[in-house]
């Protein structure tokens, strides 16, 4: 079956980068798309599906306002039978997106001579332009602390995925650099004996057998752990009988080293053995 990915989001938030991962996986992209001819575009591709197997397509804030209005419609307009369409919509916060405006140099395309806006106010307005569309987004992903590589590996990640299953993502990530913005759960592990305050531990990763003996045997973590399948085990089967496309599941500790990282590793085997196909990803390590 042809596949649509319709890639979506904020200027600076990483849809070039996206856009030009998929090209790589053999999509073929069209970028600044007017979404009023995404109509046209799935007649298009629909009428020849061997040359069309995998298409993308870049729709951002460049589109007018009546058009934003109605992506929804002409998204959901799309016959799922035919082709199966995902919109993924990137995000980062205003911080970070003005810090690559300014390291680029480019102009945020509502800094125009059409009108007088600042950046801020720029990012701000398109902020607001976008909002519905990212409500209705199957996935959002925030790239605000994601470098070019790990938002790669992260794209072939979910597009790697079998597409009649809901796709999980586990993360690992350290509250002291903020909890991710895409997160749908978030669990913290900061209550769990902490690897780091034992010398010949503090340099390790909960990758590290050591580190994963000594989490292991603790009492406290095994509970959490048991506790956190359950969780998971349970509502992951309830969001893929709702036709959710996508749960982001994020657990945290203090340094996203140790504890989180542990956690995850562990709790994706146990969805593995029970056929909950799941994607890892540990934020301060990869």
């Amino acid at each position: 079956m042809q596949q649509l990915v319709v890639v979506t989001g904020l200027s600076g938030a990483g849809k070039t980068v996206v856009l030009r991962s998929l090209e790589d996986m053999e999509f073929y992209c069209v970028d600044n798309m007017p979404i009023n001819m995404l109509p046209q575009l799935v007649q298009h591709i629909n009428s020849d599906p061997e040359f069309y197997p995998k298409v993308a397509v870049g729709i951002d804030v460049r589109s007018n306002n009546q058009s934003l209005d109605e992506f929804d419609y002409l998204v959901s307009g799309i016959d799922q039978s035919q082709i199966i369409t995902k919109v993924l919509y990137l995000s980062a916060d205003e911080k970070t997106i003005l810090k690559r405006y300014n390291e680029t140099r480019r102009r945020h395309p509502l800094s125009t001579h059409l009108n007088s806006y600042s950046l801020t106010e720029a990012i701000s307005i398109e902020n607001e332009l976008m909002s519905p569309i990212r409500q209705q987004s199957d996935l959002v992903i925030d790239t605000t602390q994601l470098k070019a590589q790990q938002l790669k590996q992260q794209i072939w990640q979910i597009m790697s995925q079998p597409n009649e299953h809901v796709s999980v993502i586990i993360k690992s990530f350290a509250f002291k650099r903020g909890v991710p913005f895409d997160a749908d759960f978030v669990f913290d592990a900061r209550c769990l004996p902490n690897p780091y305050w034992l010398p010949e531990l503090r340099t390790l990763t909960g990758k590290d057998v050591a580190v994963q003996k000594y989490l292991s045997t603790e009492e406290s973590v095994k509970d959490y752990l048991k506790d956190l399948s359950y969780f998971c085990k349970k509502w992951i089967k309830q969001f893929e009988a709702n036709d959710r496309s996508y749960i982001t599941i994020a657990i945290g500790c203090t340094g996203g080293q140790h504890r989180s990282v542990y956690l995850v590793e562990a709790l994706h085997e146990i969805l593995q053995s029970k056929s909950i196909k799941n994607m890892k990803q540990h934020r301060e390590l990869d």
